[in-house]
């Protein structure tokens, strides 16, 4: 019987971290599935990513409220191409807000000092420990001028339900745990 219970406590621990890759897996692949929409979506998009000193993409980030709303997603930060941290983003608001929503973000890092304030941070605020400029795009994926003036700038695309206030100000992105 003590033999049985050894066994189960050592299988249950096996499978916590087994059940933390299969979930960084799962991840991984969407993030991969979100840059090529993105990168179909628009070649501006494309160009400047290629160019930024880093990319933080949420493949699915669910957002509800009437009132009272938060919302909810897991990404990763990615440093020439490849994945260096993954984290979280949440927020809550109160006001006028209605409906619920899944969608995908992408936020481009143009400069090299706000990515490192981003990754020293413990738990980085939109709006504020830095603004994001939400793009526009135009005609042919071409991107507005005004948000390509600012060091930090978001794409949010892949929307799938109904939500009124489309905004980044008041999101908490925090690291989910030290790449390994």
């Amino acid at each position: 019987m003590k033999r049985l219970i050894l066994f189960s406590i050592a299988l249950l621990l096996i499978q916590i971290p087994l059940a933390n890759a299969a979930r960084k897996v799962v991840l991984d692949a969407r993030i991969e599935e979100a840059i090529e929409e993105f990168e179909a979506l628009t070649s501006a998009g494309r160009k400047l990513a290629e160019q930024s000193a880093g990319m933080l993409v949420f493949p699915k980030v669910g957002k509800a409220g009437f009132g009272i709303g938060g919302e909810y997603g897991e990404g990763a930060l990615l440093i020439d191409g490849k994945i260096v941290q993954y984290y979280n983003t949440a927020s809550g608001s109160i006001g006028f807000q209605a409906g619920v929503q899944t969608r995908r973000q992408i936020i481009l890092f143009l400069e090299k000092s706000v990515l490192n304030s981003f990754r020293a941070s413990n738990g980085w605020e939109a709006g504020v420990d830095g603004s994001v400029a939400i793009a526009t795009l135009g005609a042919g994926g071409e991107i507005d001028t005004k948000s390509l003036n600012q060091p930090v700038v978001a794409f949010i695309f892949g929307n799938k339900g109904l939500m009124y206030n489309l905004s980044l100000e008041g999101s908490k992105f925090s690291q989910i745990e030290k790449k390994k």
